[in-house]
């Protein structure tokens, strides 16, 4: 080797170190960042708490946008584990049947009661989502049902292997009954399963979104993959608690989840924001009580002392 040879390679190996601690440094300048889910979970945690034969329910008081106003109600949340059929996309019954059709999911059961005037408004969605994020990308199933005075609305996506279809049976002549079919993308609805199997699974920066389903209905808007800008942050007025936000510009609409750090990661609140009837407004919800309960076992009326527990009329 010449001398040249040797001082050109003593020369570019203390430049390209340089580089690399330089692109460590500034990773990545506020563009999307890539996040790569867990390969594991810490099992020994998560299977005790979500194993034991119980769901995790929530109540919340809610204050609801509609309508250019805020309405007070309620929220729940039911966050359970179940045997899920990846064919025919419902609750297993009898998992020994084939057991290779089985994945393991975490169920949320996410409602909201509110008054409109004289009338009454249920709001009703279930997610399930696969636990093992690892192998499955996506949640399998989403349905969101709505109910007021005037009549009702359904939707429903189910994950196919390149698309989400989608089901919307509703009373509006402008919706009708539609069925059609979107590329697949993460859905705003798992992002609060996520945060229960695993906070590091949230995406931050650029993102593309699938929509909040109830939210859709209230705005009367077609489901399809949105731009979004996620962050992730801790809050300012308590420490204990970190606050992921998800920002859609062309509906014009934020959404901020505040969670705990420390595991079972139980959400404490979250508020909505976009221009209702004219006006912005923001529907927000502060958690009141968390359960652990058997609640499909406790249908008597001596068990309604559990709904003064959790603060439902």
């Amino acid at each position: 080797m010449s001398l040249f040879s040797k001082y050109k390679l003593n020369y570019l190996i203390p430049i390209a170190f340089v580089g690399i601690l330089l692109l460590s440094a500034f990773p990545n300048n506020g563009k999307t960042k890539e996040v790569t889910p867990p390969t594991t979970l810490d099992n020994s945690k998560f299977d005790k708490y979500w194993y034991q034969g119980k769901a995790e329910v929530t109540s919340y008081n809610l204050k609801q946008a509609r309508y250019g106003e805020i309405r007070n109600g309620s929220a729940v949340f039911v966050f359970v584990t179940e045997p899920f059929s990846k064919s025919k996309q419902v609750k297993l019954n009898n998992t020994s049947r084939n057991t290779e059709d089985v994945v393991k999911v975490l169920k949320m059961n996410f409602t909201k009661k509110f008054t409109t005037g004289i009338y009454d408004y249920s709001i009703l969605q279930s997610i399930f989502t696969p636990i093992d994020l690892k192998n499955y990308k996506h949640s399998i199933k989403v349905s969101t049902s709505l109910q007021e005075w005037c009549g009702h609305t359904y939707t429903q996506l189910n994950l196919q292997s390149y698309k989400y279809k989608i089901l919307l049976k509703s009373y509006f002549e402008t919706e009708g009954d539609q069925e059609y079919q979107i590329e697949q993308a993460m859905l705003e609805d798992e992002i609060w399963n996520l945060i229960r199997i695993s906070p590091t699974a949230l995406p931050i920066g650029d993102i593309q979104l699938i929509p909040n389903t109830a939210t859709a209905r209230l705005r009367h808007t077609a489901l399809d993959v949105e731009n979004a800008f996620a962050t992730l942050r801790e809050k300012e007025s308590n420490k204990n608690l970190m606050t992921y936000t998800v920002e859609f510009t062309a509906s014009q609409r934020t959404l901020s989840i505040d969670y705990y750090k420390k595991f079972p990661h139980e959400i404490e609140g979250w508020t909505e924001t976009y221009i209702d009837n004219g006006k912005e407004l923001s529907t927000t919800a502060i958690r009141n009580k968390t359960i652990l309960s058997d609640y499909w076992s406790k249908y008597r009326v001596q068990d309604e002392s559990l709904r003064q527990e959790l603060g439902l009329e």
